[in-house]
């Protein structure tokens, strides 16, 4: 087998615990910034497309306050807990496997 290969395969570490809380919280920052974003960007064109039919101005709080933040909301609860369990899911597995390896 090629040297290489192998300083490579034998490089891999066991997975840490404590990577599970930072990528969890990655995750769901940028899950939920993405989701207020087009929240916000479906309430302001849904705010002035209903204000245009009325015949009166639209009112931007509404696409912030009744759109976006609970859309972000309920969006980055779901993401946080879809994270949290396929990371420690992986972690597991990748526990499983590295314990695996050592003795093989």
């Amino acid at each position: 087998m090629n040297p290489e290969l192998m300083a490579l395969v034998r490089a891999s570490r066991a997975p840490r615990w404590y990577t599970i809380p930072v990528r969890v919280c990655l995750v769901t920052f940028i899950g939920t910034l993405l989701c207020f974003a087009v929240g916000l960007l479906l309430g302001i064109l849904g705010t002035v497309l209903v204000s245009a039919l009325r015949g009166v101005h639209p009112d931007m709080r509404i696409a912030y306050r009744l759109i976006a933040l609970p859309v972000a909301l309920v969006a980055g609860g779901i993401i946080f807990v879809l994270a949290l369990v396929m990371e420690i899911r992986h972690y597991r597995q990748s526990k499983t496997l590295s314990a695996i390896e050592r003795l093989g």
